[in-house]
């Protein structure tokens, strides 16, 4: 779930657990836990509300200053439905932090990493990527994804979503701007390349 920067203190220390938004159709189920740029939350609750149930309190929350304030923010144009998703920090540690973290390989974790890339290579339309795409980012770290895309002459989106499924098997790390490798990502390479 995204969030401008902004917001990401709110979020982070707790004050903000109240978020508006304008969709033809709810982008986040609650039960689940999405990443933001102030942290982990799980949504609570998704409903479509009238924008005269905005409250002053759940403005606060939103982390506005008025209800009008946070309609405002919302782009509600094009039939889109306003609705109002409450949430929770998660303080337990990102699963998918952890596994880009853990860099003690050992050959079973090589040999699954190794059965991964291969699925994934396999189901592409275009030929095998995988490894290719590792050593592309471990070579320019912080690289702007349209570039990096232009280097091995592909689209930039269809790229991006092949390096989100690396950083999925926690072997890529997304940046402000561009893609490093994780640990775990560097110590496959090293343990692979030759």
């Amino acid at each position: 779930m995204r969030f401008t920067k902004p917001f990401w203190d709110g979020i982070a220390d707790g004050r903000i657990t109240v978020a508006y938004r304008g969709w033809n159709r709810p982008t986040v189920v609650a039960g689940r836990a999405y990443r933001t740029g102030g942290g982990r939350i799980e949504v609570l609750s998704v409903e479509a509300i009238e924008p005269g149930a905005v409250t002053d309190a759940d403005a606060v929350r939103a982390g506005h200053e008025s209800p009008a304030e946070a309609l405002a923010a919302v782009r509600t144009d094009g039939g889109r439905q306003l609705y109002r998703v409450e949430f929770r920090r998660l303080d337990e540690p990102d699963p998918r932090q952890q596994l880009a973290d853990a860099d003690d390989l050992d050959d079973d974790a090589i040999a699954e990493i190794d059965a991964r890339l291969d699925r994934l290579d396999r189901a592409s339309s275009f030929g095998p990527w995988t490894r290719a795409t590792l050593r592309l980012v471990g070579e320019h770290p912080g690289r702007r994804a349209p570039d990096l895309a232009e280097i091995v002459g592909r689209e930039t989106a269809p790229f991006k979503l092949d390096v989100r499924k690396l950083k999925n098997l926690g072997l890529t790390i997304s940046l402000r701007i561009g893609y490093e490798l994780s640990p775990r990502g560097r110590a496959y390479l090293d343990a692979t390349d030759h």
